[in-house]
Order: C-alpha cells, then sequence, then structure tokens
C-alpha cells in the first residue's frame, strides 16, 4: 500500500511500526526503561511463558494477555524518543491490539515510575505495509542501522537496544523469529554482506526513499545520499 495505514492490517502481512514521545521527548531514559518496553512486548508475544498476575499496592491483579501465537517480531530497535518495530501479523488479531497492549503497559510504567501523568506517545503508532522481500530485507537494515544513521554509536553492534545483535549471533536468546531473514542466508555474515553491493546500495536507497512517511528520524534522510 506503500503508505501509512492505520487500519488495514491482514493475516500474514509483515509491518514496519514506529512511533516516538510526544513533542519527541525521550520515552527511554535508562535501562529499566528498555527492559520494561520488551518484557511487555515479549509477554504477548508468548504469553504462554508468563504469568498473568501482578501485586500492585498489596493487590493482585490479573492482566489479560493476547493468545499465543498471533504475531511474529522480526527485528526492532529502540531509540531514546521512538521505537521501530518489523511485525508479522499472524492470525486475524489485528496489530494494533498488540501495540496497543504493550504500549498501555509501558506508559503507566513510565508514568508511575516518574509520578507523571498524561500520554507518552504521539498520536497514534504509524505503520508502513512491507509489500516484498527487498522491501523487508532493506527495511530490517534501516531499523538496525539507525543508531549508527544519529550517531549514537560507530557501528549498529555497538548499540545494545537493538535486535542486531541477534543476528550476529545466532545462539543468543531472541524474542525475535530470524529465521523469517536468516532463512534467505547461510551464515549472519552473508546476511551482511548482502547489503555492500554498490549497485544494489543505489538502488535500494532509491526504494527506500519512495517511502518517506515510513522515516520520523529526519537526520537519516540527509545521510541517503
Amino acid at each position: 500500500m506503500r503508505k501509512r495505514d492505520y487500519k488495514l492490517f491482514e493475516k500474514g502481512g509483515i509491518y514496519h511500526i514506529f512511533n516516538r514521545g510526544v513533542g519527541k521527548m525521550n520515552i527511554f531514559e535508562k535501562e529499566k526503561d528498555f527492559k520494561v518496553f520488551l518484557y511487555r512486548i515479549k509477554e504477548n508475544l508468548y504469553p504462554e511463558e508468563h504469568t498473568n498476575s501482578f501485586v500492585y499496592k498489596r493487590k493482585e491483579y490479573k492482566r489479560k494477555l493476547l493468545p499465543p501465537d498471533s504475531f511474529d517480531l522480526i527485528c526492532y530497535c529502540l531509540m531514546p524518543n521512538h521505537f521501530h518495530l518489523m511485525l508479522q501479523q499472524k492470525t486475524e488479531l489485528s496489530i494494533s491490539k498488540l501495540v496497543s497492549k504493550f504500549s498501555t503497559g509501558y506508559s503507566m510504567y513510565f508514568n508511575r515510575d516518574r509520578d507523571r501523568v498524561g500520554s507518552l506517545f504521539q498520536d497514534a503508532f504509524k505503520a508502513v505495509s512491507i509489500e516484498n522481500n527487498e522491501q523487508m530485507l532493506w527495511t530490517s537494515l534501516y531499523i538496525h542501522e539507525n543508531p549508527q544513521k544519529l550517531g549514537l554509536v560507530k557501528k549498529p553492534e555497538n548499540y545494545k537496544w537493538s535486535s542486531f545483535l541477534d543476528y550476529l549471533n545466532p545462539s543468543r536468546n531472541s524474542i525475535c523469529k530470524r529465521e523469517i531473514l536468516f532463512g534467505q542466508f547461510n551464515s549472519p555474515d552473508s546476511y551482511l554482506k548482502y547489503f555492500k553491493n554498490p549497485k544494489e546500495n543505489k538502488e535500494a536507497q532509491r526504494e527506500m526513499l519512495a517511502f518517506q512517511d515510513l522515516f520520523i528520524d529526519e537526520d537519516f534522510l540527509e545521510n541517503c545520499t
């Protein structure tokens, strides 16, 4: 569909999901923030591995999780003021349900932790449909290179809060379904080498720039020359 779409999520579809803090505020400020956000995603991707009960102010509550095997997380990157996820919807249950679950849960944690009230995220989340395999591969690179492109690290592997390290080390535990990408390559090295062909790079950059509404990181466009 080559545009942002908040409603038309389909079974089997793969989507690049992203959002940032209201007013571009930081939504991840300390290590615990990153961990809580990932935990909120993980518990709804793999509810059978988590208890849905918790205690708050000496009272026990039940948190309703989503049905198992409803979604796959392919890759992710959490930046100080925004996040990127590539998700596949595996049933008729909309990705909107998953995003609402972890966003609401994380917002409640963030506001409670800071004694804060009000919205945390800017409007509704954004979504771009992945229409073909080429777009999926290059979007995964965009997500993994985000910290480098925005100057937080010199190399993607130096950034702790993305799935890039999971792709460099297949034996590493991951919440991502890496075989969706890895199934096309013989090794992590071949995945990375795929993007180093100068001709492929030029064509891919032109294709990615056709999806300008995909980018919420203005500085990234300046690096796509």
